[in-house]
């Protein structure tokens, strides 16, 4: 092997004030481990001898701790793009301190080849093994892979690989690492089933172009999922009732059901919760992150076969596919972020997409990343790239957050990233917003139905009110916002009168 082993501390020092450094991985899913906290200490060493220093980091999606908190905490990013899930890294959107690109992430990859997104300086990516063969690299990935072949294409002064052994080299044959051509006239993607492979198993480079063999061995950072709830069960029943009426009027077909599902532990309970409902066949997912329910399902033979971004499971469940792995063969593939969220390939297939709403208006819209439209939660991921290209798209939450305090039926979206013309149905536990085939009024009506009791009341009182004012689409703009606002004023979205926010013209 020509490639030279080095430390973290070694690689760090290469990397420099201003340089834009892009990380693989996907979440926590096969994100590198050492050189980012190496990374940090050495800002904390540049801002103590008074000298700046701070980088741009772009990643596949949310990434580990060990680089968004490390380097949140030695205030080392001046620019993120394009998904964070980060505690630490989140306070510094928030505040100012960290300048945050929120994409699309079926966009990331692209908008870093045109160049419109920064030139990469150095990339940082991790492999389970490398191996040289007849003068080229070929680096084969672990659990989550993000934009890493991009990454290896475009870093100009080159990449460093945390060779990860926690990893087992059993996972290699699953990876499907495939770049889209560049425009004009490109050719389709030419994926017609969930789980074929059209590129390699492994990116292959220049050895010159890498930089340092970084010798780790280190689990993921992803947690375990929470347990599931009443809600979410419930939120799971009526998600399986809907496919099911949508598979008795032919609005989709029993025989090619394809799924995907959003991240978190409320998107990981509803799945468990549609797996144990017998009455669904078994299906295909398509999707960006798989978590652990959807893992046993496949294990079980409710999902039939699995596409995914990245394996999002906690070490213990990572290492049991591991120690399982010929159960998965030919039933998992692991793909880019670009092929994962592919507008082209979930349109084609037909993909029934399941994803997770903070809060919904009335009338259809969904913020799914800004609390009271200001502070950032994460950012928009691949909602949208699922959303606006699903057969049918479905958006879930709890009908309330903090102990009732908070609604997620509002009168109007505080921010909107998904609007009503992609939006097909909304799941609370008390039921399915179908809003297909609806006018405005119809989906409020039929919205309101399955937002909390406590609230129904207060929203109907809002559009009583709305309607005096007539439109296509009723809203009384000056109190459209005083559910958010009394939060902020008291803690409690339940104001008792309309009155103060009524202004007449």
């Amino acid at each position: 092997m020509t490639i030279p082993e080095i430390t973290a501390a070694e690689a760090a020092a290469m990397i420099h004030h201003g340089d834009l450094v892009a990380v693989g991985g996907f979440g926590p899913a096969g994100s590198p481990k050492v050189v980012t906290p190496a990374l940090a200490e050495k800002a904390r060493r540049e801002h103590e001898a008074g000298r700046p220093f701070k980088v741009d980091i772009v990643t596949g999606a949310s990434i580990g701790a060990s680089c968004d908190g490390e380097l949140a905490k030695a205030d080392a990013i001046d620019r993120r793009l394009p998904f964070s899930v980060n505690k630490d890294l989140r306070q510094a959107f928030n505040k100012g301190q960290v300048r945050y690109n929120d994409l699309n992430l079926s966009d990331n990859a692209t908008l870093l080849r045109q160049g419109l997104t920064g030139r990469i300086s150095w990339g940082i990516i991790e492999a389970c093994d490398v191996q040289e063969i007849h003068g080229k690299l070929r680096i084969y990935l672990t659990a989550g892979i993000g934009i890493a072949p991009t990454i290896c294409r475009l870093a100009e002064k080159g990449v460093f690989i945390e060779l990860n052994t926690w990893h087992s080299t059993k996972i290699i044959g699953m990876h499907d690492i495939y770049e889209i051509e560049a425009p004009w006239f490109r050719a389709p993607i030419r994926i017609t089933q969930p789980i074929e492979h059209i590129g390699l198993p492994y990116i292959e480079v220049s050895p010159d172009h890498i930089k340092g063999l970084i010798p780790t061995h280190l689990p993921d950072e992803a947690r375990t999922m929470t347990e599931a709830t009443a809600v979410t069960d419930s939120i799971g029943e009526h998600v399986a009732d809907f496919l099911l009426w949508n598979m008795e009027k032919g609005h989709i077909f029993r025989n090619k059901l394809i799924l995907q599902s959003g991240v978190g532990s409320g998107a990981n309970a509803v799945m468990g919760a549609l797996g144990r409902s017998h009455e669904v066949p078994n299906f295909y997912i398509y999707t960006e992150v798989l978590q652990e329910e959807p893992m046993r399902l496949i294990k079980e033979g409710r999902v039939m076969g699995a596409s995914t971004g990245a394996l999002t499971l906690s070490p213990d469940h990572l290492k049991d596919l591991y120690d399982h792995i010929n159960d998965y063969r030919g039933r998992l593939v692991i793909r880019p972020s670009e092929i994962s969220n592919c507008p082209e390939i979930i349109a084609r297939l037909g993909v029934c997409s399941l994803n997770t709403a903070i809060e919904v208006d009335i009338y259809g819209h969904v913020n799914s990343t800004k609390i009271c439209g200001t502070k950032m939660m994460n950012g928009v991921g691949g909602s949208c790239d699922f959303t606006c290209n699903s057969m049918l798209a479905t958006f879930t939450c709890g009908s309330t957050t903090k102990e009732g305090k908070i609604s997620s039926i509002v009168p109007f979206c505080s921010h909107v990233d998904h609007t009503e013309h992609y939006v097909d149905a909304i799941v609370t536990e008390y039921g399915v917003a179908d809003l297909r085939n609806k006018t405005a009024l119809e989906k409020a009506e039929a919205l309101i139905a399955i937002a909390h009791p406590d609230y129904r009341p207060l929203l109907r009182e809002y559009m009583k009110l709305a309607g005096h004012y007539g439109g296509h689409t009723h809203h009384l703009l000056p109190a459209a916002f005083a559910m958010h606002d009394t939060y902020r004023r008291k803690g409690d979205m339940r104001l008792t009168d309309w009155s103060e926010y009524i202004v007449e013209s």
